[in-house]
């Protein structure tokens, strides 16, 4: 057979694949098109937020968050072993993916995706993120900073990665199978307090921040009061909590509500890290970072059904971060309208999302300039100490 007899693919094919390769770099360059010309791609319906739709995602999340509670609270104690032990294994899972939803749609609320009007936005947001014992107004405030300086190894406030001279010196002994494993296992069950208690893979500030400290370097003085609103609300979860383990007994709760809680954490830092950690995608120092290369450094996945339970916060992000008030009922649309825009600017991983997390823990240890690259400001994840 001849030479073209042994290509498995054709070229325009082989361009196909090499477009759509998901470890291909995203370019670090200036874009050629501007926001502007991305919003005026996207159906101008998209950007509407409806009070009784936004509502019925709230109402349909937690009616099912009920009837889970309901059942393992009267059917499972009647269920024999081990019978029993594989139906609240079935509840946790179940409840905490349920659960992540309400969390998504607390997050929309910070970013005023909610309806067109703030007060209910907060309201809502304070009433389901607290219940969740997250501190809603704490996060909301550091969350949009992560927005508008997503990408900037300077100002970025989550998953900020150091470049290699900045590493712990004990970082090159869990560059190996079992030291990934740990590091994951601590990040995805510890993680999530961890940051809001001691800004654990936050941005750098010069004293001690914590999230529900309303006088840290987190927050300026306009923003403090609602620090406060926020503890209260944590803290008023935390009293009934306290009143349920005296009623019901310790077990009862971590049952019913602890183990969901864990799930929910775990799929919140999961989620956020894959999120924004992938070799594809450059990270900037202030020399080359601009607000519109910063957004689009990150990348879209796919969760398979949880997709939709998690009201598309995944398979959307991009457009999310580009647009962070429109609401998620309307982000699929808007990611159809503006990929061909982005072209190669959009990055989207259909990786299996347990193949993914290791593959990254793997290959995102630090970031570096390329050597003898002419852009000293772009940064590039490596692994190699």
């Amino acid at each position: 057979m001849g030479a073209g007899g042994r290509m498995s693919i054709s070229p325009s094919e082989l361009h196909q694949k090499q477009q759509h390769d998901p470890l291909r770099r995203v370019p670090a360059l200036k874009p050629p098109f501007t926001l502007g010309q991305l919003k005026k791609a996207i159906p101008p319906h998209c950007f509407n937020r409806s009070i009784p739709r936004s509502f019925s995602y709230v109402a349909y999340d937690l009616t099912i968050v009920l009837t889970f509670y309901y059942l393992a609270t009267n059917y499972i104690s009647l269920l024999p072993f081990p019978l029993n032990y594989l139906a609240w294994t079935l509840y946790w899972v179940c409840q905490g993916c349920v659960l992540t939803g309400v969390w998504v749609i607390a997050h929309e609320c910070g970013h005023h995706a909610f309806s067109d009007y703030q007060w209910l936005d907060d309201t809502v947001g304070l009433i389901l993120h607290s219940s969740l014992l997250v501190p809603y107004f704490s996060w909301k405030y550091s969350h949009r900073r992560h927005h508008s300086n997503t990408g900037s190894l300077e100002r970025d406030e989550v998953f900020v990665p150091k470049p290699k001279s900045e590493m712990p010196w004990f970082s090159k002994y869990l560059n190996n199978p079992p030291g990934r494993f740990l590091s994951l296992f601590i990040t995805l069950t510890l993680g999530w307090p961890l940051y809001l208690t001691f800004n654990v893979s936050g941005r750098k500030y010069e004293r001690f921040a914590c999230h529900y400290d309303p006088y840290g370097p987190i927050y300026n003085d306009r923003e403090r009061l609602q620090i406060f609103i926020s503890d209260v609300g944590v803290f008023a979860v935390t009293y009934v909590l306290y009143r349920l383990v005296v009623s019901y007994g310790i077990s009862w709760v971590i049952q019913v509500y602890g183990v969901p809680l864990l799930i929910v954490n775990g799929f919140l830092v999961l989620i956020t890290y894959l999120q924004h950690t992938h070799p594809s995608l450059p990270h900037y120092d202030s020399s080359e970072w601009d607000w519109l290369r910063g957004a689009l450094a990150t990348v879209d996945r796919d969760y398979g059904v949880l997709n939709k339970v998690f009201h598309h916060i995944t398979d959307t992000h991009v457009a999310h971060h580009l647009f962070s008030t429109m609401p998620h009922y309307h982000a699929m649309e808007a990611t159809k309208a503006i990929k061909p825009i982005l072209g190669e600017y959009y990055q989207f991983d259909g990786t299996p999302i347990y193949k993914a997390t290791w593959r990254e823990a793997r290959e995102c240890i630090y970031v570096e300039p390329d050597e003898g690259s002419k852009e000293k400001g772009v940064f590039w994840y490596k692994n190699k100490f």
